[in-house]
């Protein structure tokens, strides 16, 4: 009997899952289906690029990060190992005020590792400074539950560094606000070197591998944009009934099986991927008690703002790829790319590419103001810091309304009780995507290739297995 499994979700977590259904459906003799169900008329998800006039636009995600290996990994094993393309290297900058200081060479993630590039910054006070250095001799904690990523770091190097430094920094990473972010959900590799070493600065120092190497670009992306990767996913999925267009409303048990409500109809299913994010996942399962762990889970919304120019329509732009703005400066802006230097394949020569980011926590309204009025506020912006003679060329306006997750204090544990009370009552259920345990395109697809994994495991027997 075939066994069909549905995949809700056609995001980068539910390409790739059904891709690896694919894999296994081809080898299965027939005994196994699967359905791709996505709401929006199309697939990628967050995933979109533009392309116009020369100019190669990420209007989500532009890269991933080269050492979480799934990502590239997944790459190459579709064909496109010659698409990859290495972000340039050159420094980043943090606007404070009307100035732009340099990352204090050395830093892991705003955690200085090297007392030189820091002790001369001028970035922070002489008592920021002071304060931060006193993580040398502060004793660890003898917290052992999770903790807000603003109160740890607060904690171990003061204020000042946090607000500067490593809030605007991370922020870039998980938007929202840092003092509500979980530590045990983020970044837990701080915590453990506390535990361990006390010192988070010598710590990190210590960690550091050594001999220093030649900097080279930690982040990958492809030369024809990330849309690359959805297209050839879906191009893969030959065997799959994929359906755009198609909301899923509801989800329910049948003896062994589902039945999976749709617009347009049920499909039974022996299994069920769900690669869609958490608020979503609440309007299908409509058991209050099993989903309650994450209903008030909140999310932050953003706009971002690519702007075209001549070359000669702007100037002093430093050498580096960007900026991201702290917290206690008066900007509507939260970063700036400059995007034909962090990425030159994307810019025709002679030409600018600048991409901010706009919406913070307190002001997510400002993303429903019209395109032209976004843009003028990041152009008010930029005209702060850098000299524009010009209107650009072009701009492209893309709002992500409530499209990052936010990992608040308690998040890992509210993951489990979910996948607990899954796994008694909706056995053959998965879940995978960033609402739960990763943002990033190298976190969701390895979620992806476990979930696929998983329902594999559950569906088939041991012969189609070998």
């Amino acid at each position: 009997m075939t066994k069909n499994i549905v995949v809700i979700g056609g995001g980068i977590t539910g390409l790739t899952a059904a891709y690896r259904l694919e894999q296994a459906a081809r080898e299965s003799n027939g005994q196994l289906s699967y359905t791709l169900l996505e709401a929006s008329p199309r697939l990628g998800g967050k995933i979109r690029t533009l392309y116009k006039d020369g100019f190669i636009i990420e209007r989500g995600p532009d890269s991933f990060l080269e050492r979480k290996t799934s990502a590239a990994e997944l790459c190459k094993e579709i064909g496109l190992e010659d698409e990859l393309v290495r972000n340039t290297t050159g420094q980043s900058y943090v606007l404070i005020d009307e100035t732009l200081h340099p990352i204090p060479k050395g830093a892991v993630m705003g955690v200085p590792t090297s007392f030189r590039p820091f002790i001369t910054s001028k970035m922070f006070t002489p008592v920021g400074k002071l304060r931060a250095s006193a993580d040398i001799f502060i004793p660890k904690s003898n917290e052992t539950g999770d903790q807000s990523v603003g109160a740890f770091f607060r904690r171990r190097l003061g204020d000042q560094v946090v607000d500067h430094l490593i809030e605007p920094l991370l922020s870039g990473i998980y938007g929202g606000n840092i003092d509500r972010l979980s530590l045990f959900a983020t970044f837990p590799q701080f915590y453990e070197v506390e535990q361990k070493k006390r010192s988070l600065i010598l710590g990190m120092k210590q960690s550091r591998t050594k001999p220093l190497q030649k900097k080279k670009g930690q982040f990958l992306t492809l030369k024809n944009g990330l849309e690359t990767i959805v297209e050839r996913l879906a191009e893969e999925l030959t065997l799959g009934d994929i359906r755009t267009g198609m909301a899923v409303t509801d989800v329910e048990r049948n003896g062994d099986r589902y039945d999976v409500h749709t617009e347009e109809g049920v499909i039974q299913a022996d299994g069920v991927i769900f690669a869609a994010g958490h608020r979503n996942l609440s309007e299908v399962i409509k058991d209050e008690a099993i989903v309650q762990p994450i209903v008030d889970m909140p999310s932050a919304s953003l706009a971002t703002v690519a702007m075209a120019f001549r070359e000669e329509a702007v100037e002093g732009l430093k050498d580096g790829t960007g900026f991201v703005v702290s917290k206690k400066s008066d900007y509507d802006i939260t970063a700036c790319t400059w995007t034909q230097k962090k990425w030159p394949h994307t810019t025709p020569e002679g030409h600018v590419l600048l991409r901010a980011y706009v919406g913070k926590p307190g002001n997510e309204g400002i993303i429903e103001q019209s395109d032209d009025a976004i843009v003028g506020i990041a152009l008010h912006d930029l005209k702060k810091v850098i000299q524009i003679h010009e209107a650009p060329l072009f701009s492209v306006v893309t709002r992500w309304r409530q499209a990052t997750p936010q990992y608040v204090v308690g998040h890992k544990e509210r993951i489990e009780q979910l996948k607990s009370a899954l796994n008694e009552h909706y056995l053959r259920f998965v879940l995978a995507g960033s609402s739960y345990d990763g943002l990033g395109l190298p976190d969701c697809i390895t979620q992806a290739n476990k979930a696929a994994e998983t329902m594999l495991s559950f569906v088939q027997d041991k012969k189609i297995l070998s």
